[in-house]
């Protein structure tokens, strides 16, 4: 992995992370870490885990998530960026496509978030149940639906039986781009909101049905979901700064399947 710098300047770092890297490293974690190559650049040695023990990482993103991360480059800056998200200051955008298609322009989602089980997934707090306030935005973009040459050659290529294909010619010929604007950053936060909404993000290896993802596989390899803007206040200079990134190329190649219904 190259990494990927979008800005930098005495006192941060805005990194595009692409998808399939972890962000930080842990016991469990093999292999290369956005963390690592941070760590690299900054030139730290050995056992120097850096600002905040991660390289100065202030936020992470998903494994499967591409997009903006910010680096704090000396502990003040860390510490001022850290209290701008407690505090909820720092907006974030992104990008998403989800199965199904959402009929409201805008949507707020609030429902607590519980972990469930042991093995990293997590979903919404039932009744009773103590979870953590999460919080999201949904703005839909566009509703499409699959151009019909494209669907009919993905059937063929997974040589889908008549009951499979009469699923998916029902559940997954529709879809909606979305903007997201999560006021709280809990762990797959925006992807346990829209699953729990009925519209999970295509190739959602945890939270879409396993009937869609493996539709999904044929024509997106990976997580359509990618964090495409960040604003927060500059910790030195105390103004407003914004930074964007458009979804990556990959991304692109996947949305010439569909088109847009008016």
């Amino acid at each position: 992995m190259k990494l990927e710098i979008i800005f930098e300047n005495k006192e941060i770092i805005v990194v595009n992370k692409p998808a399939g890297i972890i962000v930080n490293r842990s016991q469990t974690v093999s292999g290369q870490t956005l963390q690592d190559e941070i760590a690299m650049y900054l030139g730290l040695r050995g056992q120097d885990l850096g600002i905040g023990e991660r390289a100065g990482i202030v936020h992470r993103l998903d494994r499967e998530t591409s997009g903006l991360i910010l680096v704090a480059k000396s502990e003040k800056s860390f510490e001022k960026l850290q209290e701008q998200f407690k505090n909820r200051k720092v907006e974030k955008e992104y990008v998403a496509l989800v199965h199904g298609h959402i009929k409201d322009e805008k949507v707020e989602i609030k429902n607590k978030i519980v972990r469930i089980g042991k093995f990293g997934k997590f979903g919404i707090a039932h009744y009773r149940q103590e979870g953590k306030e999460a919080e999201s935005l949904v703005v839909k973009n566009s509703n499409l639906q699959f151009k019909q040459n494209n669907f009919k050659s993905i059937l063929e290529k997974g040589d889908f039986n008549k009951i499979r294909r009469r699923y998916l010619e029902k559940n997954a010929m529709f879809y909606s781009l979305v903007s997201v604007f999560p006021k709280t950053g809990r762990t797959h936060q925006i992807r346990v909101h829209l699953k729990h909404f009925g519209n999970p993000v295509v190739s959602d290896s945890i939270y879409a049905p396993s009937k869609l993802l493996s539709f999904d596989s044929y024509w997106c390899p990976r997580l359509f979901l990618h964090a495409k803007s960040i604003k927060f206040v500059d910790p030195q200079t105390n103004k407003e700064m914004s930074f964007t990134q458009e979804i990556p190329s990959a991304l692109g190649v996947v949305l010439k399947h569909l088109e847009i219904i008016i």
